[in-house]
C-alpha cells in the first residue's frame, strides 16, 4: 500500500511540475492572430486584442485589453473597449496540436457605445455580423456566408453602455452595472440570454428570452422573445421615452416583447409615480397605472397602439392611435377617451396635464369626461376635443365673492365658500401658442347659466369673455388667481343697440345690466 501511495504521489507531482511547465513552452501571443482574425470575421468588423497569457488551471486565454470598430458610417472609434477578455479553450487540442478551439468568452468592465442614425433608421450594431454590403431587408435571413462562430457560453460583466443619437445636442444615456449572459451562442440559431443594468438616473432594468438567429443584412432585426421588468424607471432619463414629450416621473414596468423580425409587439403594465404628462405640467399627487398593447415596425420605425387603459384610483380613460419614431422627433395620433370618471379620483392627477386650480381648492365628487385627440410631434402637440363634468364642486373657491365686483348679479353666491357645479362643458383646443376654450356651459345654481369663450396663454395668463344671467364680464389675471371684471364696452354696446333699435314687448331692457351696476332701476 505504502509503494502505491508513492507512486501515485510520484505521478501526482509530475502532473503539477506539466501543468507549471507548459506554458513555458507556449506562447499565448502567437494565437493572438487566430484570435483577432476568428472574431473579426464573426463580428464583421476588426478586432484587436492586447497581451494574452494562459492558465492551464482554467483552461483560459487571457487579454489585457480589447476593442471592436464601430461602423464606420457612424465614427472611426471604438464600438466596445473592455478592460480585459478571457477566453475559454478546449486544452487537448491547444497543447498537442498549438488548435484554439473557443468554449467560452468573458468581457470585463466593457465600454459600448450604441448610436441610432439621425434619421432614426439605423444602429451602429446594425451592421455587425454582416459579410456582405447587400442592403437591410426585415425579411433577410442569415445567409450561407454568415460567420460560423458558435460559443458555449458569452458574459459581459460589469459594463457600461452609452446610448446616442447622431446629430443630437441631447445628453448620452448611461446604463451602468451592465452584465449580460448568453448560452449557446450561435449566429444561424436561436439562443438564450439574460440581461441586468442600472438604468440612468436610478432604477434597475431585468430582461431573460432567446434571440436569434442573427440577422445577417441588420442585427437590429434580429428575432426575439423576452420579458423585461423594470423597477424605479426614471421616465425623463431613462431613453424609453422622447424627453421632448416632456413625459417624467418614476415608474415600474412588467411586460413582455415579442419581435418575429419585422414586427415588434409589446404589452406591458406600467405604474407611474408622480408622473407629469405634458411639459408646463407637475407631478401627480396619486399614481397612474397604464395597460398597454403595441405593434411596432421596425422597419419603418411606426407603431400602433393597440390597447391602452390609463387608470387613476376607479377613473379609467382609454388611449389608442399611431405613432411615428423614425424622424428625429417622436409623432404621434391618438385618441383619449374617458366617461363618467369619478372627479374625486383624478383631482390630485390635474397638474400632471396642466391643468392649475386656485390656491387652497379642490374638485370634490362628481364624473368627468374627456374625448379627445391628441397629434402631431410630441414636442408640439395640439390636443382638441370635449370636457365635460357634472355634480361636482370647486371647494375652497367661492365663484359669487369672486363676481361680486360685478353688482348687476346681486352678490349672488357671495356668502358660499365652495362652488357647486351642477355642469359645465367646452370644447377644447390645446397647442404650444395656448389653450382656447370654446362653447363654455357652467350652470351654477347660486349664479345660473354663465356662458363664453377665451384664452389661457403658455404662460398661464387669462382671456376670456362671458355672460352670467345675461351680464357681460371678464375673467383676466391667471389661472392660480383669476380676476373677474365687469365687460363694460359690452355692456355699451348692448345699451346703444337698445337704444338705437328698442326693445320687444316683454322683452328684457339691455339697460338692465348697465343699470345693476351703477344700483338704479331703469325707467
Amino acid at each position: 500500500m505504502s509503494r502505491n501511495l508513492k507512486i501515485a504521489a510520484i505521478v501526482v507531482g509530475a502532473l503539477i511540475v506539466i501543468v507549471l511547465i507548459i506554458p513555458l513552452f507556449i506562447d499565448a501571443n502567437s494565437f493572438r492572430p487566430e484570435l483577432e482574425s476568428k472574431l473579426s470575421a464573426a463580428l464583421g468588423r476588426p478586432v484587436k486584442v492586447g497581451n494574452l497569457s494562459l492558465s492551464i488551471f482554467s483552461g483560459a486565454v487571457g487579454a489585457d485589453d480589447i476593442s471592436i470598430a464601430d461602423d464606420t458610417a457612424f465614427s472611426n472609434t471604438a464600438f466596445v473597449q473592455a478592460k480585459s477578455l478571457k477566453v475559454g479553450v478546449e486544452l487537448l487540442p491547444l497543447i498537442f496540436s498549438k488548435a484554439l478551439n473557443v468554449t467560452d468568452l468573458t468581457l470585463n468592465q466593457p465600454q459600448i457605445n450604441l448610436v441610432r442614425s439621425q434619421n432614426g433608421e439605423k444602429w451602429n450594431f446594425s451592421s455587425l455580423g454582416n459579410q456582405s454590403s447587400a442592403p437591410a431587408s426585415p425579411t433577410t435571413q442569415p445567409a450561407s456566408g454568415s460567420p460560423n462562430l458558435s460559443v458555449d457560453k458569452l458574459n459581459v460583466k460589469d459594463g457600461r453602455v452609452t446610448v446616442s443619437r447622431a446629430g443630437s445636442s441631447d445628453k448620452p444615456r448611461v446604463y451602468d452595472k451592465v452584465d449580460i449572459t448568453v448560452t449557446k451562442f450561435s449566429f444561424t440559431n436561436s439562443f438564450p440570454f439574460k440581461m441586468t443594468a442600472d438604468l440612468p438616473a436610478g432604477g434597475t432594468l431585468k430582461v431573460d428570452g432567446s434571440a436569434g438567429p442573427i440577422n445577417a443584412g441588420n442585427a437590429a432585426l434580429t428575432p426575439l422573445q423576452a420579458k423585461v421588468t423594470v423597477h424605479g424607471m426614471n421616465l425623463a432619463a431613462s431613453g424609453f421615452i422622447d424627453p421632448a414629450s416632456g413625459i417624467a416621473g418614476i415608474a415600474d414596468f412588467d411586460g413582455t416583447v415579442s419581435s418575429d423580425g419585422h414586427d415588434l409587439k409589446t404589452s406591458a403594465t406600467l405604474n407611474a409615480d408622480k408622473l407629469q404628462v405634458v411639459q408646463k405640467g407637475a407631478p401627480s399627487g396619486r399614481p397612474l397605472q397604464l395597460k398597454y398593447s403595441v405593434t411596432h415596425d421596425l422597419a419603418k420605425e411606426v407603431g400602433t397602439l393597440t390597447e391602452g387603459d390609463v387608470t387613476a384610483g376607479k377613473a379609467v380613460a382609454h388611449l389608442s392611435g399611431t405613432y411615428d419614431s423614425h424622424g428625429t422627433t417622436t409623432t404621434v395620433n391618438l385618441k383619449l377617451d374617458g366617461q363618467s370618471m369619478p372627479v374625486d379620483d383624478l383631482e390630485a392627477v390635474l397638474p400632471a396635464v396642466g391643468v392649475i386650480l386656485p390656491p387652497k381648492s379642490q374638485l370634490k365628487g362628481g364624473t368627468l369626461a374627456v374625448d379627445f385627440t391628441v397629434a402631431g410631434p410630441v414636442d408640439k402637440l395640439v390636443e382638441t376635443g370635449t370636457i365635460r363634468m357634472q355634480n361636482s364642486a370647486l371647494a375652497g373657491f367661492s365663484l359669487g365673492s369672486k363676481m361680486s365686483a360685478i353688482s348687476a348679479l346681486g352678490g349672488k353666491g357671495a356668502g358660499e365658500k365652495d362652488t357647486t357645479i351642477q355642469n359645465f362643458s367646452a370644447n377644447v383646443h390645446a397647442a404650444p401658442e395656448g389653450t382656447r376654450a370654446d362653447n363654455i356651459d357652467l350652470a351654477v345654481p347660486s349664479l345660473g347659466t354663465v356662458t363664453g369663450a377665451g384664452t389661457v396663454s403658455p404662460i398661464d395668463a387669462l382671456d376670456f369673455k362671458m355672460k352670467a344671467d345675461a351680464i357681460p364680464f371678464l375673467i383676466q389675471g391667471t389661472t392660480s388667481d383669476p380676476k373677474f371684471v365687469p365687460d363694460v364696452k359690452a355692456m355699451a354696446g348692448s345699451v346703444l343697440n337698445g337704444a338705437l333699435g328698442g326693445t320687444k314687448t316683454g322683452a328684457k331692457s339691455p339697460l338692465n345690466g348697465v343699470s345693476g351696476l351703477l344700483g338704479k332701476k331703469p325707467k
